[in-house]
């Protein structure tokens, strides 16, 4: 029987769909020590303030913070330290001839376990106007008003 991948969601990032159009996602694999995936699996993690960037062929993520592992002493790494993401090359290069069109920019949405191995959900963005957020959420109460009185329908 074939194994099922379950996704444990560890941390999402809400406000990047708040402030940005996700045009394309790709799963990012991310290189960290031991001690990080351990106090991943207690979910000590964070990537409102983090972004992603591109050099010389290798992607990073910047201010992704993960809680120092409280048994981890000397073997804990920085918190807020650079990772590198593990992409394959040609990703890498159709990520980064996205980006270089004005206005796009690669922002994490998602850390998640997938099995036993840590994975970045990455996604290719152009930033929104303030109108555009007052759409959404114009949209986001209308729909919330139909199932309201949906509910209230239902009720009697």
């Amino acid at each position: 029987m074939a194994k099922k991948s379950e996704n444990r969601l560890i941390a999402n990032n809400k406000k990047a769909y708040h402030d940005y159009f996700i045009e394309d996602t790709y799963e990012a694999g991310i290189a960290l020590a031991g001690t990080e995936v351990k106090s991943l699996r207690m979910g000590k993690c964070s990537i409102k303030e983090s972004f992603i960037q591109i050099d010389k062929g290798e992607v990073f993520i910047f201010g992704m913070h993960i809680s120092p592992y409280e048994k981890g002493n000397i073997f804990n790494k920085d918190p807020l330290r650079v990772r590198k993401l593990l992409l394959h090359s040609y990703e890498i290069r159709k990520i980064e001839g996205k980006i270089r069109e004005k206005g796009y920019t690669l922002v994490p949405l998602k850390v998640y376990f997938k099995g036993s191995l840590v994975k970045v959900e990455i996604g290719v963005a152009k930033g929104k106007k303030l109108y555009d957020k007052r759409q959404d959420i114009a949209k986001k109460d209308q729909r919330r008003e139909t199932e309201r009185e949906f509910k209230v329908k239902n009720l009697y």
